[in-house]
């Protein structure tokens, strides 16, 4: 059965009850508690149409600036807060079952995109039907089939709209192919060499490869996901610090304090008395993601939210109403 959205999202944390189901509803039912207090994990795939006002949304510890026309990609597993929100916005969700069978690139490197001109006509056109044949045909075959047809269309013009177009290196395809498999071995592995054995290369091929992209070295990307997660399960959830440390592979509570001081520059107890301060007033102005894994491909601090430490550009927070054209694409 598919969803009759605008009605409420599924609670945060919780597994949609229909695998292919496709919902749209308002932001504000996205929040963990009335204030948004916390970042939330996320359990579905998102789309965030900003439709009126301003305001920043925090995802995994980065602020992007979100006005009318200001998309965002928000997948699962991220963290998300949108503190008042300050602005109002259309949340387009989906399990991915709903696009098995369609050619769509569900890794495409869209995190933030300023729509504007035809780009923006196209989506909000294409958004808002979404919303109203979700209202209007409750469950179906047919109505079910509609829905996924118009999602993989959105989806697909979006990633044409982002397409990067300049000659990709062999390099890229080796790095993309390590972030997949980064992403469903972080938690048992942070070894170079068993990630290069499955994808049957060398470790200098790997290091290569993440050098090329990010400036840092493989075992640098691997440990900064698995700090990445930590972080996400420090900020959005009440398990103890021990329990988050096994999670991720390590076996005793003083080996995972010593690598997330590490990576992040704070013990996990400060992160986590941290979760609860108001964001700070600047921005990160949205870049090209090195890798899908995390946002601008920066390391997170509290206190200093959206500030990465890899020398991303920070601003003033806020921005006028109304997309302006020619502004960043991520």
């Amino acid at each position: 059965m598919v969803s009759t959205g605008p009605s409420p999202a599924p609670p945060i944390g919780s597994a949609s009850p229909v695998p292919d189901e496709i919902a749209t509803f308002a932001l504000a039912d996205l929040a963990g508690d009335p204030g948004w207090r916390r970042p939330v994990i996320v359990e579905q795939e998102l789309l965030i149409l900003t439709t009126r006002g301003h305001g920043d949304a925090e995802l995994d510890f980065h602020l992007l600036p979100c006005r009318p026309g200001t998309l965002l990609r928000v997948r699962s597993g991220q963290v998300l807060r949108c503190a008042g929100p300050q602005f109002d916005a259309t949340v387009v969700s989906w399990d991915t079952e709903a696009l098995r069978g369609f050619d769509v690139d569900l890794a495409a490197p869209l995190t933030w995109r300023q729509l504007a001109g035809e780009d923006e006509d196209a989506v909000i056109t294409e958004v808002s039907q979404l919303a109203v044949d979700c209202q209007r045909h409750p469950g179906g075959r047919t109505a079910r089939a509609l829905l996924r047809h118009q999602l993989a269309v959105l989806l697909l013009r979006l990633t044409l709209a982002g397409a990067d177009r300049s000659t990709s290196r062999p390099e890229d395809e080796t790095f993309h192919r390590f972030c997949q498999e980064v992403e469903h071995g972080y938690p048992r592995t942070r070894r170079v060499e068993d990630y290069a054995a499955a994808l049957r290369c060398s470790v200098r091929t790997l290091t290569r490869a993440c050098l090329a992209v990010t400036g840092r070295s493989a075992k640098q990307v691997i440990d900064q996901r698995v700090a990445l997660q930590a972080g996400r399960l420090l900020a959005a959830t009440d398990q103890p610090i021990a329990q988050i440390g096994r999670q991720l592979g390590f076996s005793e509570p003083t080996n995972f304090g010593r690598f997330f001081t590490r990576e992040v520059g704070v013990s996990p107890g400060a992160f986590r008395a941290a979760r609860d301060q108001p964001v700070t007033g600047r921005v990160v102005r949205p870049r090209p993601p090195v890798e899908p894994t995390g946002v601008n491909g920066g390391r997170f601090r509290p206190g200093t939210l959206g500030e990465p430490t890899n020398g991303g550009h920070a601003g003033p927070s806020g921005s006028p109403t109304g997309p302006a054209r020619g502004t960043g694409r991520a």
